[in-house]
């Protein structure tokens, strides 16, 4: 099911003659200009250029651990519901009856038989087939010739799971996950197909940013920032140890050569992942995969960073800590965890107000967009060449 021509209203339109100049200057060095950040008509044009063809983000495989658990979401205005069915698959599904329209969770429970509509009663399969439809063709009478239950299923969403984390393509066309995300799924081949493990409550904490989301990513990509805004961190991993990441594909960033990880005097140290190459035992890498998740792969754990658009000027970035074995989850390791999880935020925390900062730049009228470095921010410039590219195709 194709969802782009319901994720934008027809009638808003971004004064497009003033936007595709800037950024046909893009790839030659340019910057996004101002409106890409502060014009509600941009954000709205970006949820079908950008977000509906792509593969999005939005939640994790552990939202659902069990089977029948279901969580409702609303992400870019859409309401979707995120389900465990019956195999164990996770899937998305438009949260809406067939009926009527009305959403069918609002809020996270376990579903042991059918999905029931809380207006007429219809009722649905985990794997979304409409199964009864009571009183349909009037009181005792639960079917109807005119309408096939066949027919009526839930609106399902093309979706993914990788590394715990749940894409969706929106408009239903995107080439396979597996081809658009491949050459960071081959960077980091070590890593496919070992198991992570969720840390528990004390590994997932959510930040509320006055931002567009597109500056979270910027920030995130580089390391340049470093010596001053995260000086507990340049003090270990400073900026002359970290590289930047440039690659053909839909994501850049950077990485550190002396990632040692110490959370206590003890020198104990998370599992590591199995197999891995001498380049992990002191490299960590840190990508944005556009558009919208933040992943960091270290040889003792994984996190992301979920960022969910609000509004123009409104971002929430969700993170959640991974490990390598069910023994880093158990109470004998709660300690780290949460210094681990303590070290991240703090980390976060400091750039919200940079990231804020930029935001509120952003309406300075003679602000061109900036200037970046050749050296410093060529992951920044990869991350706007790509949106410039998306958001220059044919509207959906």
């Amino acid at each position: 099911m194709k969802l782009a021509e319901t994720v934008s209203p027809d009638h808003v339109q971004p004064v497009e003659h003033n936007l595709m100049p800037a950024l046909a200057a893009v790839p030659d060095g340019g910057c996004l200009p101002n409106p890409f950040y502060i014009e509600e008509a941009v954000f709205e044009e970006e949820k079908k250029r950008i977000f509906a063809p792509n593969w999005t983000c939005i939640g994790f495989g552990k939202d659902v651990p069990n089977i029948g658990d279901a969580r409702p979401i609303t992400f870019l205005g859409i309401p979707l519901l995120l389900l465990r069915d019956k195999s164990g698959q996770v899937r998305v599904f438009q949260n809406v009856c067939r009926h009527r329209g009305m959403t069918l969770v609002n809020e996270p429970t376990n579903f042991r038989g059918v999905i029931r509509c809380p207006y007429h009663s219809w009722c649905y399969s985990l794997d979304g087939a409409l199964k009864t439809t009571p009183h349909l063709g009037g009181p005792g009478q639960n079917d109807h010739p005119a309408v096939s239950k066949s027919e009526l299923g839930l609106y399902e969403v093309r979706s993914t799971v990788w590394m715990d984390l749940v894409f969706v393509n929106l408009s239903g066309d995107a080439p396979a996950f597996e081809d658009a995300a491949a050459t960071l799924t081959s960077r980091w081949s070590e890593f496919e197909g070992q198991a992570i493990y969720h840390g528990g409550p004390d590994s997932s904490f959510s930040l509320t940013v006055a931002s567009n989301w597109k500056l979270a990513v910027e920030n995130y990509c580089e390391s340049y920032h470093l010596p001053w805004i995260h000086p507990g961190l340049n003090s270990y991993s400073r900026l002359e140890d970290h590289y930047n990441i440039i690659e053909s594909g839909d994501f850049s960033g950077q990485g550190t050569t002396v990632y040692n990880p110490s959370l206590d005097n003890s020198g104990r140290q998370f599992s590591h992942f199995k197999g891995l190459s001498e380049k992990w035992s002191t490299c960590a890498e840190y990508v944005a995969l556009y558009p919208n998740v933040l992943v960091g792969i270290h040889k003792d754990h994984f996190f992301s960073i979920l960022l969910e658009p609000v509004a123009q000027d409104k971002t929430v970035e969700r993170v959640e800590i991974y490990y390598t074995s069910p023994e880093m989850t158990g109470g004998d390791w709660a300690d780290l965890r949460a210094r681990n999880s303590e070290m991240w935020k703090e980390i976060f925390v400091e750039d919200v107000g940079v990231v804020e900062g930029m935001q509120r730049g952003r309406h300075a009228p003679d602000f061109d967009g900036g200037t970046l470095s050749p050296v410093m921010d060529t992951a920044t410039h990869a991350f706007h060449a790509w949106v410039a590219d998306r958001y220059s195709r044919t509207a959906l």
